[in-house]
């Protein structure tokens, strides 16, 4: 699959959208007082979004030498004035994958499990499981099939997009297919390893994954507008904008690029996206989560500054990054739950309806958070991404190529 998608071959369901988006504006022009990248930053985003017919969108950026500056652009809803806000609740898709796996370092640090123990420990009937440890799983590097690229599956979503799924019933769908590749060998991202360690989180914490994640993660950095929903709750909190995606789950499983004809027709406008409201238990412990992008810049922040790990714990993960292909270390990397794009350390996350980013530059302290409400543009770039790269060269002008994404599902 060539995608940048966070979470997998998963796109929408719904009715096509009213009418084409209007060219994207912004609600913090450029004006005295504010940092010297917004005039900048806020052109090529609004650019960015307009070549890429991306409805809305949130920014929040973070300067510790040039200030702090937060924008939203566009619509909630194509067609209409319906101007997206800050406090916009959007689905945070494998943002959800980092606080998994820190709620699995937080339980090592207590000595409730060891990154080396195998999954078989705790797990029974996962293919390899007793030679796939706890640490292969939160690096993608288990070899397990994802169970977002069985075509069942992916017919189950278009056909009953409000099913409320199982952990159970995502582990039998992705153990019916053998191993992808040896435990250890290769990097190769999958929602199945999540799956397994929201389950491992659950058996010894003897508490609901949401929990745990309110518990451990959410309460302590007071993200009040952020949640991990029950799998019966497909509702999203108001405020929120309406979630847009271009095609399907079947007909994305293997990209999400649009055919040529269709990527003319959709930046053309005579092609709209699809209106998604579908379950999110699916993604559980590997995309679930609701937030905000203020809440998501608070959380980043902690997520790359330690404060939900003491120190030595906080040093395994950030020593974990490796890079995902070998042959291109400098296009992107990933550890226990936290990813390298480029000078930036973070997750994206793509959901259908949505896609967001949180990045923090651990040398400088920059950080950026982006929400927007179309899951990936009609070439197949998820939307955050594609707006972050619009926004770098404005702060790295000598980087030489746009990072890629170290959360995409792998070619197949």
């Amino acid at each position: 699959m060539t995608t940048v998608c966070a979470v997998c071959a998963l796109t929408a369901c719904g009715a096509p959208g009213p009418a084409a988006p209007t060219a994207p504006t912004s609600t913090s022009a450029a004006a005295p007082g504010l940092p010297s990248y917004a005039v900048a930053a806020q052109e090529k985003i609004t650019a960015a979004m307009k070549a890429n017919v991306i409805p809305g969108a949130v920014v929040r950026i973070s300067s510790p030498t040039q200030g702090d500056w937060t924008a939203t652009f566009g619509t909630g809803t194509i067609g209409r004035d319906d101007p997206i806000t800050v406090d916009d609740h959007i689905r945070a898709g494998s943002i959800t994958k980092t606080m998994t796996s820190t709620v699995i370092l937080q339980l090592v640090q207590e000595g409730k499990l060891s990154l080396d123990d195998p999954i078989g420990k705790y797990r029974s009937g996962v293919p390899n499981g007793e030679r796939i440890t706890i640490a292969q799983l939160a690096e993608m590097r288990s070899g397990l099939y994802s169970y977002t690229f069985d075509p069942s599956f992916n017919r189950t979503l278009d056909d009953d997009p409000g099913k409320a799924w199982t952990p159970d019933e995502l582990l039998a769908t992705a153990f019916t297919h053998p191993p992808d590749a040896e435990p250890g060998t290769t990097f190769e991202y999958s929602n199945t390893n999540i799956v397994l360690l929201g389950l491992v989180i659950e058996q010894l914490t003897g508490e609901p994954l949401e929990k745990a994640f309110a518990e451990r993660i959410l309460t302590p950095l007071g993200m009040t507008q952020t949640s991990l929903p029950v799998r019966t709750d497909a509702t999203i909190p108001a405020p929120h904008p309406q979630g847009y995606s271009f095609g399907t789950n079947v007909s994305t499983m293997q990209t999400y690029a649009l055919p040529a004809d269709q990527q003319a027709a959709a930046l053309a406008g005579t092609l709209q996206p699809n209106e998604t409201d579908a379950n999110p238990s699916w993604a559980w412990a590997a995309g679930g989560a609701i937030s905000t992008v203020p809440d998501l810049f608070t959380y980043v922040q902690a997520l790359v500054g330690g404060r939900l790990l003491d120190a030595a714990t906080q040093k395994v993960r950030m020593d974990s990054i490796q890079p995902t292909d070998p042959a291109h270390p400098d296009a992107g990397g990933y550890g226990i739950g936290i990813a390298k794009f480029g000078p930036l350390l973070g997750h994206d996350g793509q959901i259908p309806g949505f896609m967001t980013f949180t990045g923090q530059d651990p040398a400088t302290g920059l950080t950026i958070t982006i929400g927007t409400n179309l899951a990936t543009v009609p070439s197949g770039e998820g939307s955050a991404l594609t707006l972050l790269k619009a926004i770098l060269p404005v702060f790295y002008p000598n980087l030489q190529a746009p990072p890629g994404n170290p959360a995409a599902v792998p070619n197949r």
